[in-house]
């Protein structure tokens, strides 16, 4: 840690280079105005906790694929399908769950995005709030996927077998109707497609956020906001204003992930208003039960890092935890 303090002790690693609003992002309740799209969030938001706990407790059919594909007896071969069968119902419902995200996300970009961003963010508390917990769940969820390997080879067992058309008595009996056992071809496609990512969710999040400002030409603006909430949850951890500093922490680091894809110049330019040194500074003292995992957010899944105007301290920084 000695080096990273090195680094932290530079120039504009203050608290006076964050702006600080001080948004009420735990228990900010809707205005009249906020009303409708708050609930409609709400709404699509509620099954995020149960969907974290199954990803929790996903265990993989490793051991019966591994058994199914060394031994290919029938008897194998039906354990392993029995059991890869609702392993696939889950990473359907999870990928499904993505499009909620897709749903969601714009809706709230259009309302803080549109116009002058702080008096929005100021304004409507409640759905920057909701904004920012969508954000914690792209990394819990993304988080649990990459501790999960089973998921990819799972899925690929699934498509193998449909594909080998082993009916019947050999894999199927003949009370399983196969068609409720499919996925078809396009979707399975697509689902494969996002779990090969190592954080799906954030490339959801990532490609709607980039699609919104595209048909909207509110690149600026969506950068404006993503850069408050960052710092919002900067000052929310450091001036002690939360017990929940986990969570900011880590709408703090998506905030600045998607900001670095979504602005040209990216997080880490010297003209960036995102505080790099003093955010990593907060991640460092008090992002003690998920400091490797913040940092290793912020190395790996930013654009600009290694680009040639990023200053040699910052990726020192960043690649020196």
């Amino acid at each position: 840690m000695g080096s990273i303090l090195s680094h932290l002790s530079g120039r504009g690693s203050g608290d006076a280079t964050v702006p600080d609003l001080n948004l009420d992002l735990e228990s900010a309740t809707p205005t009249q105005e906020e009303l409708n799209l708050y609930e409609h969030v709400s709404e699509l938001l509620r099954p995020v906790n149960g969907l974290l706990d199954s990803l929790r407790r996903y265990e993989g059919c490793g051991d019966l694929i591994r058994k199914a594909i060394s031994n290919p007896t029938p008897d194998n071969e039906e354990e392993a399908w029995q059991a890869v069968q609702p392993a696939v119902a889950k990473l359907k419902q999870y990928f499904e769950y993505s499009a909620s995200l897709e749903d969601a996300h714009p809706k709230l970009l259009k309302i803080l995005c549109e116009g002058n961003v702080r008096k929005n963010i100021e304004q409507y508390q409640a759905l920057t709030k909701l904004l920012a917990e969508i954000l914690d769940f792209v990394f819990e969820f993304d988080y649990l996927k990459m501790k999960t390997p089973s998921i990819q080879n799972d899925f690929s067992y699934y498509r193998r077998t449909l594909s080998r058309g082993k009916l019947a008595n050999e894999i199927y009996n003949y009370q399983t109707d196969l068609k409720t056992a499919m996925i078809e071809d396009e979707l399975a496609n697509r689902i494969s497609l996002f779990y090969a990512y190592p954080t799906p969710m954030l490339k959801t999040v990532t490609d709607v956020t980039a699609l919104f400002v595209t048909k909207n030409n509110l690149g600026r603006n969506v950068s404006e906001c993503l850069s408050r909430l960052a710092a919002a949850c900067y000052h929310a951890v450091t001036k002690k204003r939360t017990q929940r500093t986990d969570f900011f922490l880590r709408v703090m680091v998506v905030s600045i992930i998607l900001y670095d894809h979504i602005d040209p110049q990216g997080a880490f330019n010297k003209q960036s208003p995102i505080n790099i040194k003093s955010s990593v500074k907060a991640i460092q003292i008090h992002g003690i039960n998920e400091y490797s995992n913040l940092m290793s957010a912020l190395r790996f899944n930013t654009k600009h890092l290694n680009d040639e105007s990023t200053p040699k301290n910052i990726k020192q920084l960043l690649s020196s935890h």
